[in-house]
């Protein structure tokens, strides 16, 4: 069995400066021929918008897909990504494989898991109004785990996701913060799951309204409406259809329909993958609507009792979407990563958005390449093609690895992930989902930003500290890459 990691295998990140804030959360990444030669350093304007060397042409896909001369060649093909899909599940310890679960939960296992992210604050904490939270509020929180009431034994549970969902680390949505004033870094919050997702039911709070789940890539504890639970042939059998649909937007939304509000208005994400009802009567009303504008698509969803069915729902054919995953190539990663230009960053997937990894992470899903949920398994993850750097790796190590940079490749610094698009004004840019950066001015005065969401800067000057640049600073460059180069 591929037991669930514990804490120490998944992110636990120290309170970051304001100053020092970017996209702290967690992504991976792509690659090809992108041609990164580093240029003769220019002066540090123009400044469009106040970024520093950003021109307005820059925030174009456009300017950077003219970039590559072979912008549309495919770098992995779908036999290249199944293959890759294969590696990161045999060697990432991050991946959870649901299925080799063990038909009965011991209460050992079924403990690990929820003390693995479920640990009792030691610090102090803040609510939204900036006051302090009390330990009366934590230990009710506490209390909600219902530790003493997990069973020798239980059988394990299976479910599919029917709407989008806040994965927390403990079973509440008391929203915390690590400072008075500052309401966008939630220590609760964790990640998202979304609509089809299959997931393990581990354990249920004791107010019955969260259940304890673990899926593919993340455990954690998520509302117990969000779940329909069925049999593993109903979860695991989803999705097998010939005929999908790929969202290949930021997100698509089925149609409003009052008749089955269940579907109505649902957000689908980047790289969610619904199957078509290829077989429906072309006058058969779908909820309401005859569907020739439309795809009928099927959908999980959760009935009174808990349980699971599927139902058809209209995707229409104006949303973003495709017959299949994106064949995997610099324009398409390109393309892909700029649909959320200037989206609000959303720590552990908040505010119904993503942060940095979750960006990379659904960029990559809209290809049907795999990648571990947080930057500090994606950093290191031994599935990717990977250059590793230390405190011992000099400056011209780190300056010739940047150079060699392709279109899709992810740079990590500590708890954060960027993304390679080219080269322009003499320095390499990126995109990336940032909660802020900092770099010197002219004057030489360190100019802290907000920027908050998905944005695309320069790698080169970005800051870290007063004397550590985001280069010094880098842990790992990952990569996708045919299996035959590596």
């Amino acid at each position: 069995m591929n037991a669930i990691p514990t804490l120490s295998q998944r992110r636990r990140l120290a309170p970051l400066s304001r100053a020092l804030i970017l996209a702290v959360a967690l992504c991976a990444g792509p690659a090809f021929a992108l041609s990164l030669t580093p240029q003769k350093p220019v002066p540090l304007a123009p400044a469009y918008a106040g970024i520093i060397g950003l021109e307005e042409s820059f925030l174009a896909p456009q300017h950077w897909i003219a970039q590559q001369p072979n912008a549309n060649a495919v770098i992995l093909d779908r036999a290249g990504i199944d293959a890759q899909n294969t590696r990161m599940r045999q060697l990432d310890g991050s991946i959870h494989d649901l299925q080799a679960l063990p038909a009965n939960l011991t209460r050992t296992f079924v403990q690990e898991q929820i003390n693995s992210i479920s640990r009792a604050p030691t610090r102090t904490l803040y609510d939204v109004q900036g006051k302090q939270v009390s330990a009366a509020q934590l230990q009710a929180v506490s209390d909600n785990l219902a530790l003493a009431s997990i069973p020798a034994t239980r059988p394990v549970q299976y479910g599919l996701v029917v709407h989008r969902a806040a994965l927390r680390a403990f079973p509440t949505e008391l929203r915390v913060f690590s400072s008075q004033g500052d309401t966008d870094i939630d220590r609760f919050q964790e990640s998202a799951l979304f609509p089809g997702d299959a997931v393990a039911v581990l354990h249920e709070s004791a107010d019955g309204k969260w259940v304890f789940v673990a899926s593919e890539r993340y455990a954690a504890w998520m509302e117990k409406r969000f779940v329909g639970v069925g049999t593993a042939e109903q979860v695991f059998g989803y999705g097998k259809a010939t005929t999908h649909r790929v969202i290949t937007g930021a997100t698509a939304r089925t149609v409003h329909t009052p008749e089955e509000p269940r579907v109505s208005d649902l957000q689908l994400e980047m790289g969610v993958r619904v199957p078509v009802l290829t077989d429906w009567p072309a006058m058969t009303p779908v909820n309401g609507q005859q569907a020739h504008a439309s795809h009928v698509i099927q959908l999980p969803v959760r009935n009174d009792d808990g349980s699971l069915a599927l139902v058809p729902a209209l995707l229409p054919r104006s949303q973003d979407t495709a017959a299949d995953y994106l064949p995997l190539t610099q324009a398409n990663l390109i393309t892909q990563a700029f649909k959320f230009l200037g989206e609000r960053y959303g720590w552990g997937h908040a505010y119904d958005t993503r942060d940095c990894s979750g960006f990379v992470s659904e960029i990559y899903r809209s290809f049907g390449v795999l990648l571990p949920r947080n930057t500090s398994a994606q950093a290191v993850s031994p599935a990717l093609d990977r250059i590793a750097f230390s405190d011992k790796d000099n400056t011209a190590k780190r300056d010739a690895a940047i150079g060699n940079l392709q279109v899709g490749d992810l740079i990590y610094i500590p708890g954060h992930v960027m993304m390679a698009i080219g080269q322009s004004n003499g320095m390499t840019w990126v995109i990336h989902d940032t909660s802020g950066g900092s770099w010197f001015d002219a004057s030489g005065k360190r100019v802290h930003a907000s920027l908050n969401g998905v944005s695309v800067t320069p790698l080169q000057p970005m800051m870290a500290s007063d004397t550590a640049s985001y280069i010094d600073r880098m842990t790992n460059i990952q990569r996708i890459r045919p299996q035959a180069t590596k």
